[in-house]
């Protein structure tokens, strides 16, 4: 919604000095009320001036002057600042060069007199028509800062847990407003200050206005926000709408709504139509399009809901004698496109309008010289009903007595009554400021006792818990010290155990040194197992459990022998020796002529326990069999080859002789 259509349905102040000076004491103010149909006039101080502004937030505050609400431009920086948000200063007679008043609502067809409420209304009312410009000192950008709304404090033992508390709840607030601007769409920077346990502050830059923005200043508890507005470098001056051209309008009213805008000649410039929009819709389409100088309608009498809008633009209105036929209707629109029939009623009001006042729009015309706004000539003639040389009188501005049109405002001697009531209204005033600081002060007084009834609840709640994580570390502590005991005395009994199991297998060992009893009655033999077959590994085997005759000795690799070690395994007479690996042919010699058993250690089923192992009696009868057989094999060999040898020995000395 757009500011006239806002206009129509907001308060309006209209404000005019009455007596005295703003750079002086006590100027009191001629105010009038814009509320709808309703009109309230008053003289106010400044002061109730501002109450009543702070209370009904009027869409626009007007003066002929800004310079009567402000004694300088740092003091209307500081009124502008002051306004509600959604209030808008608006200074009626023009931006850096004003115009007399009495000039501008002329133009405007606004009624005027020189007595200070007559100005005050003319400002209202030119305002209401948006006429005007908005003083401006603040550009759209505001600041939002989130930052700490109490002091740390200057120490103690709780102040670490203080300071974080109060920075965390800082960082908290600051993410809430970050969501807000976020799920608002709207663009900002940010810049945080990180502090010990959170932020000391946090500045949002939106741009934005106030209004705009889902975050309001406030203060609770620890954290304070506050909104400002970025200010310009001076002050500047807005127009309240942009210039529109007049324009005829003609309107079907309905389930669906049609309108349709045509130019003071007669040309169509736009149609539209709705099943959705309400009036203000409707009044916000035609505003973007000109100034409705004529509301028309296509049937007898105008509908109400047409009068509405005429009332609404304060424009001229037509209905044509009787309801207009559909086919003349149809022959007058035959040449613009349209979309539906609603859309064809309105095009027809619209032109039906502009051919009844055809004639006298050509006659003004030819009146207006050049440099006079021909479109304002016949507004003012239509709607005013005055002659086209009374306007062209009112809008010359050659014609206007410059001294007359100056609002000059001659401070009169006060009666001893009005003496009396402007002390009165003094002390009221007084009493009421006074009141009012009380009121602050109670207020101010209450957020204190407040904050500290919450800190007071913060801090048992506070103590409540510390107390119960107190209980639940000496709990866990006993429960610590408990498992630490078993933990302890587990340790305790496994290394007993593991010594006690040392002892077994030291004892066992000398016990059994010859490994004889191992296999008792059961089908097992003890084997003593070396890992080398090498000088090293036999001294360290006779060292730690000793070789002697008849034993079961298995070589994890018996790849190292040679005839020195196998000739020092021969002196303890094993029974038979188990190998892995290859055996060299000088070792396998030796344990050959000792009558020393040798087999493959893959052909015994053996369990080992660290140098001890058992094997299967029957395996290693096993093996020494397949020995004896292959001894007994090679031996024959070796007897056959001996008998070769000397059957050619025998014969080599029988040729000789």
């Amino acid at each position: 919604m757009n500011a006239r259509t806002r206009a129509l349905d907001s308060v309006v102040f209209g404000v005019d000095i009455q007596s005295g000076d703003v750079r002086g004491d006590a100027p009191s103010y001629a105010l009038v009320v814009l509320d709808g149909d309703e009109v309230e006039r008053d003289v106010v101080s400044l002061r109730k001036l501002r109450r009543l502004v702070e209370a009904r937030e009027p869409a626009m505050l007007a003066t002929d002057n800004m310079y009567e609400l402000a004694a300088d431009k740092d003091a209307l920086v500081h009124f502008l600042r002051w306004l509600p948000e959604g209030t808008k200063l608006v200074q009626v007679t023009g931006a850096e060069r004003p115009e007399p008043l009495s000039r501008v609502a002329s133009r405007h067809g606004v009624p005027y007199g020189k007595k200070p409420m007559k100005e005050a209304e003319a400002a209202a009312r030119l305002a209401l028509g948006n006429v005007g410009y908005e003083v401006s000192a603040f550009t759209n950008t505001t600041t939002v800062k989130v930052s700490r709304g109490r002091s740390t404090g200057k120490g103690g033992w709780s102040q670490d847990r203080y300071t974080r508390r109060i920075h965390g709840n800082v960082r908290r607030r600051a993410r809430e407003v970050e969501s807000e601007l976020d799920k608002a769409g709207l663009e900002y920077d940010k810049d945080v200050t990180e502090k010990y346990g959170g932020f000391s502050n946090a500045i949002f830059t939106v741009e934005a206005r106030p209004g705009d923005i889902p975050v309001s200043a406030n203060r609770s508890g620890d954290v304070r926000v506050e909104i400002e507005r970025e200010r310009r470098d001076g002050v500047e001056f807005e127009p309240l709408v942009k210039r529109r051209d007049r324009v005829i309008v003609g309107i079907d009213p309905g389930t669906t709504t049609a309108v349709a805008v045509a130019d003071l000649d007669g040309n169509v410039l736009d149609v539209y139509s709705t099943r959705t929009d309400d009036t203000a819709g409707v009044i916000e389409w035609l505003i973007e399009r000109g100034r409705p100088t004529i509301v028309a309608a296509d049937v007898h009498p105008m509908p109400e809901t047409v009068e509405k809008f005429r009332r609404s633009f304060e424009a001229v209105g037509w209905a044509p004698p009787k309801d207009l036929p559909v086919d003349e209707k149809l022959h007058r629109t035959r040449d613009i496109d349209y979309d539906n029939d609603h859309e064809r009623d309105a095009l027809a009001a619209a032109l039906f309008a502009y051919d009844a006042h055809e004639d006298q729009f050509a006659r003004i015309t030819r009146k207006v010289p050049p440099n006079v706004d021909r479109s304002e000539v016949i507004a003012r003639v239509l709607a005013e009903e005055e002659s086209v040389e009374a306007v062209l009188r009112e809008l010359d501005p050659r014609v206007e007595d410059e001294t007359e049109a100056e609002s000059t405002h001659e401070p009169r001697e006060l009666t001893e009554d009005e003496k009396r009531i402007k002390r009165l209204e003094r002390q009221v005033e007084r009493l009421e400021t006074h009141a009012d600081e009380l009121k602050t002060r109670l207020e101010t007084k209450d957020e204190t006792i407040d904050e500290y009834e919450k800190e007071l609840s913060d801090a048992r709640r506070n103590e409540r818990r510390e107390a119960r994580e107190r209980r639940e570390v000496n709990r866990l502590e006993r429960e610590n010290e408990r498992l630490e005991r078993e933990r302890d005395k587990a340790e305790k009994k496994a290394d007993e155990l593991e010594r006690k199991l040392d002892r077994l297998k030291t004892l066992w060992k000398l016990d059994h040194s010859n490994f004889a009893d191992v296999a008792g009655d059961r089908d097992l033999v003890a084997v003593k197992v070396v890992e080398q077959f090498t000088l090293d590994g036999i001294e360290t085997a006779q060292e730690q459990f000793g070789l002697a005759a008849g034993d079961v000795v298995y070589f994890r690799d018996a790849s190292g022998a040679g005839r020195r070690t196998a000739e020092l395994l021969a002196e303890t007479d094993p029974r038979v020796v188990l190998r892995e690996g290859g055996l060299s042919d000088a070792a396998d010699e030796v344990l050959f002529e000792a009558d020393i058993p040798v087999g493959p250690a893959e052909d015994v089923s053996m369990q080992e326990v660290d140098e001890l192992a058992v094997a299967r009696e029957s395996d290693v009868e096993a093996v020494i069999d397949d020995w004896e057989e292959r001894a007994e094999e090679r031996r024959r060999d070796q007897n056959s080859a001996m008998v070769d040898e000397i059957i050619s020995e025998h014969r080599a000395e029988n040729r000789g002789r």
